[in-house]
């Protein structure tokens, strides 16, 4: 369901939280695609849930506006929408979940979310990030990594070209990095980019990355 958090700034955002499936492990905080809080990413946090982790999806876009949803075909709307981002006003939105959930909390992001939680585990108080086929990895090269961060990328995608793995491996030599034959968006399991053998691999080292570092 959704609630409101209140942002560093004072700026109020939606959040969907799913409360955890039996003894709570700790907490997780999926970071959106350029898309919104979509139902896809539900059935993500249903799936973590599910392994009793409670999870918060905040609302990113809420600053520009309350309640948006980008369809999947309209990814030129979603990227302008992400383009006029704020960083350190999406990382605020970002931590409020993080401080709302409480305790040990990891980060998971997918996309843009994927790059965001790069940045997470530089400037938030969290425990490790995972980042699906994260994007505008260069912003962030710039700085260390003060948390474990897990990185699933595919091998055919445009927006991560290996020489730009390479630079990431560089930048941070103690990122966990593994390969797909996959492009973008291959763990979405409602766009025609999904991979579900490539998938299934993923989510199984995010759960046992998560385990390591939640429970």
């Amino acid at each position: 369901m959704f609630t409101e958090l209140k942002a560093a700034d004072g700026h109020v955002l939606e959040c969907w939280m799913h409360p955890a499936q039996g003894l709570r492990k700790g907490g997780i905080v999926i970071l959106q695609e350029i898309f919104g809080v979509t139902d896809q990413l539900k059935g993500v946090a249903t799936r973590y849930a599910a392994l009793g982790y409670e999870v918060a999806i905040p609302a990113l876009f809420d600053r520009q506006e309350r309640g948006m949803l980008v369809p999947f075909d309209q990814a030129i709307k979603g990227r302008d929408m992400m383009l006029a981002s704020d960083l350190s006003q999406t990382m605020m939105d970002a931590d409020a979940a993080v401080q709302a959930l409480g305790g040990k909390v990891a980060v998971i992001g997918f996309c843009w979310g994927g790059g965001l939680a790069i940045h997470a585990a530089q400037v938030l108080d969290i425990v490790g990030a995972v980042s699906f086929y994260g994007t505008r990895l260069p912003q962030y090269m710039d700085q260390p990594l003060r948390a474990p961060v897990l990185g699933h990328f595919g091998t055919q995608d445009h927006h991560t070209p290996p020489e730009l793995i390479s630079e990431a491996r560089t930048a941070w030599p103690q990122m966990e990095v593994h390969m797909y034959p996959a492009g973008h968006a291959f763990a979405n399991d409602a766009r025609p980019s999904y991979v579900a053998d490539a998938t299934a691999t993923a989510h199984a080292r995010t759960e046992a990355f998560l385990a390591q570092r939640l429970c």
